[in-house]
Order: structure tokens, then sequence, then C-alpha cells
């Protein structure tokens, strides 16, 4: 049985350096949701979740993000803006100003796991100052039963203080926020963000690092579902493309919704135990799955409440990065355990703002390699200050912030188990048809489900090549036609009804995948290179 009842077990911190702390070991979430209340950090909403403010911070701080550089990461990881160096020295010293902080506090301590695969499974400890986070972590990692704690051995530490503030020019960070990744000592070090998202990452990260330099196997920023025919499906997707929402079906049951691995012995499985999905204009019509999960053991981030505790969905004066997160069970149509089969398709998910990518298309293994280097997206206007057009937005394996090894590695172990299981890779624009952003519409999710239904049901494979065209500009197969969708939604440029416009856009677009794949042509097989797009622009 899950262990979702206080345990009577008690733990000492010394031994990292905490000392005469009030511990709180292993605390239910009914508990720490009462604790976070009686406290005055969180409020309960009218769904019985848990509602926090995470404050200065309500998403992750990319460039605060930190690897201590050693004998093990020095000639592995890819030192960038992206993956930043950090003394070993001053590691300790930052992290015993930390421990320094913590102790004579009130603190929550969680033991838990990551990876449903056994054979992949690493236990960790996790201590927090706050007991909102010590539940996210609860919601997050994956959950031991009574008779595993009883013999649990941590490998991993997460330190979490977000009121702890580095001082720069003394800690050799960039400003009082950090979150540090250090792969001898085996630590997560967070301080000066109350943000969650930073937890969930930093292991995340670590996995990116450890799996595939030591397991030889693939990590994912994917989610992953399975059909009742055993046929699993893998959706790659930045924040805001659908990852969540499209994985989570209820004719096919959720394998994880953010982070996969996939091993040479053919499997796809999870390394969380929840989910953590953006909330911002949820709704229950398009969103049951999620909408529903919402209640008594959810926590919600950064959302506005009224007066009788009823959320807001569509107030994005906080943050457009409204979160919930909630223990995978609150969905009702899970895969026990968290494991599927290799895939039979992969989607790429992205909300092209300009409007040009055909809403379904079909992938070669070499346009796959490259669109997943790439890791395109789009911000539109009013996300970010200054943002007054669409922008593109590349990010390397649709997760390059957690990527510590060259992004050319993933690509090419993708690449690879892509040939060797036959998978079909179709790129999914869940973003603007009609115009770009400003003048024509969002894609219609009704839509986006039918094309994906599509794939899954096989009807798709029903149709011959003189069945897709050629898109002129990227190369990419598009299906003329497709159950459910009406044929003018499937062509981007009919949909524009002015080709002018429609292909100067385009040409704009496929000009900015190439000066962002300049960066890794070098590193690219001629396959991988002859996947970009194929024609050039004015």
């Amino acid at each position: 049985m899950v262990n979702d009842t206080q345990t009577a077990k008690s733990i000492s911190l010394e031994q990292y350096g905490i000392k005469n702390a009030k511990v709180n070991y292993q605390l239910s979430p009914s508990n720490l949701h009462d604790i976070t209340i009686a406290k005055g950090q969180g409020v309960e909403a009218s769904s019985g979740a848990l509602a926090v403010n995470t404050g200065e911070f309500t998403g992750r701080s990319p460039l605060d993000r930190f690897i201590v550089k050693d004998s093990i990461t020095s000639d592995k990881v890819w030192w960038s803006k992206i993956n930043i160096p950090f003394e070993s020295d001053a590691f300790q010293k930052l992290y015993n100003k930390v421990v320094d902080y913590l102790s004579n506090k009130e603190i929550f301590v969680r033991d838990s796991y990551v990876c449903a695969n056994s054979n992949y499974k690493t236990n960790i400890r996790v201590i927090n100052e706050h007991p909102w986070s010590n539940m996210f972590a609860y919601n997050m990692f994956l959950r031991p039963t009574d008779e595993e704690l009883e013999t649990f051995e941590p490998e991993w530490l997460i330190v979490n203080a977000p009121g702890f503030m580095a001082i720069p020019n003394q800690d050799g960070t960039r400003q009082h926020n950090f979150a540090i990744l250090d792969f001898t000592r085996k630590i997560a070090l967070i301080g000066g963000t109350g943000y969650t998202g930073e937890i969930k990452k930093g292991i995340f990260s670590a996995l990116n690092f450890i799996l595939p330099v030591f397991k030889n196997t693939l990590p994912m920023h994917c989610s992953a579902n399975v059909g009742k025919d055993g046929d699993t499906a893998i959706f790659f997707g930045l924040s805001g493309t659908g990852k969540t929402t499209l994985s989570t079906d209820p004719n096919r049951s959720l394998i994880g919704d953010d982070e996969h691995g996939w091993t040479n012995e053919n499997t796809v499985f999870n390394f969380e135990g929840g989910c953590y999905a953006k909330v911002i204009n949820l709704t229950r019509e398009n969103e049951p799955e999620i909408y529903d999960a919402i209640k008594k053991g959810a926590i919600l981030e950064n959302v506005i409440l009224d007066g009788k505790g009823v959320v807001d969905f569509e107030d994005a004066s906080i943050t457009q990065n409204t979160r919930v997160s909630y223990p995978i069970y609150h969905i009702d149509n899970i895969q026990k355990p968290s494991i599927g089969k290799s895939p039979k398709n992969i989607f790429f998910l992205t909300a092209d703002a300009f409007g040009v990518l055909p809403p379904i298309s079909k992938l070669t293994p070499s346009q796959a390699a490259y669109h997943f280097i790439s890791g395109y997206t789009a911000k539109v206007a009013g996300t970010e200050a200054g943002v007054v057009e669409p922008v593109p937005s590349f990010s390397a394996c649709f997760g390059a912030p957690f990527m510590p090894l060259h992004p050319i590695k993933y690509a090419e172990m993708l690449s690879k188990k892509m040939k060797d299981s036959g998978v079909n890779v179709w790129l999914i624009n869940t973003g603007w048809t009609g115009g770009a952003y400003g003048v024509g519409t969002r894609m219609k999710l009704k839509y986006t489900r039918a094309m994906i239904s599509a794939v899954l049901n096989g009807d798709l494979d029903l149709y011959t090549y003189d069945d897709y065209h050629i898109h002129s500009v990227f190369g990419v197969s598009q299906p003329r036609f497709c159950p459910g969708v009406p044929t003018e939604v499937l062509s981007p440029k009919t949909a524009w009804n002015d080709d002018d416009a429609y292909y100067k856009t385009a040409f704009k677009l496929s000009n900015a995948f190439r000066e962002n794949f300049k960066k890794f042509k070098s590193y690219a097989s001629e396959e991988i290179r002859r996947g970009g797009p194929q024609r050039y622009g004015f």
C-alpha cells in the first residue's frame, strides 16, 4: 500500500549539517495542507486544493542554474549559458551556509524515489523549509510503501531553502537565488526561490546526465500514454504546447505527463509520481481530467481566488505560468505501473504563433532529428515584456534547460531508437491557423485531438503517398484528408487565403530555423542537416 499517512519514524539531520531542527518526517499530504494554512502560507480553494503563492519567482530561473564542474562532469557536460559551471569548493561553502540557515528551524523531510522501472529506481531524500514544498515532493515523486521505508537508503539529496538568500560576490552565484547540481556529492541545492518546479527539474536534469552516460538510456522531456492494445505514444513539447492536455486522454491510460526514459529493453517509463500542469485558461469542457484532478491533495500555484475560494483560471495578474501539481492517481485512467512498450508514434508539439506550419505533418527520420534538435515553439505578444509580435523560440530536445549533455547526443540516441523501432514521428501545430497571432485563430483543440486520434487509430496509415502534400518550404508531408478535420484546415496556406503573405511569413520562420541550427551544424551528420527547411526565404 502507498504510504500517504503520517509515519511515526523520526530521523536526524545532523549527518547533513542541520542541527537542532524540529524534523517533520514523511507527513501526509493532509497534514502538510493543514500546516500550510495554519502558518498562513496558503489557503484552501473551493475545490479542496491548497493554493499557494511562490513569491518572487513564479517560474524557473535558467540563468541561475549551475552544475559543479569536477572529475565526473568536466569533460562530459556541454558547458554553456544553459549549463553554467560552479566550483566544487564554492558549492561546499554555500551548502554549509544553507544548512546553517536551516538549523534550529522546523523542517519537513520526505523520502521518495524516481523512475518507475525498478532497474533505474533512484532513492531521494528531500529536505524542505516549507510544508507546501514538501507536499509538492509527495505529489511529484514516486511514493515508497511503508515496507520500503523501513530499509530506505537515500542516494540523492535535495536541500530546498526558499528563504535563504545568497550573496553573489561571496557565494559565486549570479544573484540571490540558485539551483545547483553536484554529481559527486549527489546533492541538488536550491535556495532563494519558492518556485516548486526547481525541485522536480533539478532531479530531471540529474537523470538527463546519469541515464545516457551510465545507463545507455534516453531521457525525454515528454508525456506518454498507452492504448487498450498496449500501443505507446509519446508527446514532446515545450510549455504551453499541449503536452499534458493531449496525453491526458479518457480513452488511453496515462503513463506520465512530463519526464520519461526510453530503455534498450524497449520500454518507456515515467520518472515521476505526479503531474505538474499549467492551468491558465483551464476549463472543464476542454480539459476535464486535469480540471477534476484539482481537489484535496492538489497544490495550485499563483492563481487568483475570489472570496469564496473559487479560482479564476483566466486571471494572469500574478503570472501566465499558473500551475497545479497533483499525484498521478488523481487521474482516473492511469497505467500501473507507469511503464509502457517502445512507442509506435511520437508527436512533436509546437504552438506556431506564425501560423505557417501544418496542423499535422509526418516527418522522415532526418526531419525528426532536425526538429528534435531545434525544439521549436513561439512566444506570443503579451507573454513577456517587449514581445509585440510572434517570436520564434528554440529549446534543443524540447527541454534544453534540463539537458547537461550536448543536444546532438540526445538526438543521435533518439534517431537510433526511432530507426530500430520503426516508430512514426508527427509534427503537430497546436498554435495558429489562418494567419499569425493577432490575425489568425488558435487551432481548435477538437481538431488537434481528432488528428492525434486518427494517427493512433491507424487512419492516416491507410493513405498513399499521393494523399500527402509535401510542404514547399519545410519539406514535411501534410495529409490532405483526416477524419473529423475540415480539409481546408489541413493546409495552412489555404487557411490564410493570402499566398504572398503566407510565403513571406513561412520563409521568415524557415530562416529562423536555419539561424538557430548554425550552432549545431558542425556537430550534426549530413542526414540530420538534410532534415531542415527545403527552400530559402526572400
